[in-house]
């Protein structure tokens, strides 16, 4: 997936010193997209994901709540 982020930013970088600036936003706007995708899949993904044990919370038996 990473491939296909540096692939994007490539082609914006050769569409833009090519003259197509247009074309070239809208394939750095592709790429940031595509970024902010593999991020999320990476910190949501069960298998991959980042695990973070401070957030994970858990009631000690027989405790009905938390304050009592």
């Amino acid at each position: 997936m990473m491939a296909a982020v540096f692939a994007g930013l490539l082609i914006a970088l050769v569409l833009e010193l090519c003259g197509r600036d247009r074309l070239a936003m809208s394939c750095l706007a592709l790429s940031l997209g595509l970024c902010v995708w593999l991020f999320l899949w990476e910190i949501y993904s069960p298998d991959y994901g980042f695990r973070m044990p401070w957030l994970q919370v858990e009631f000690a038996p027989g405790s009905a709540t938390m304050w009592s």
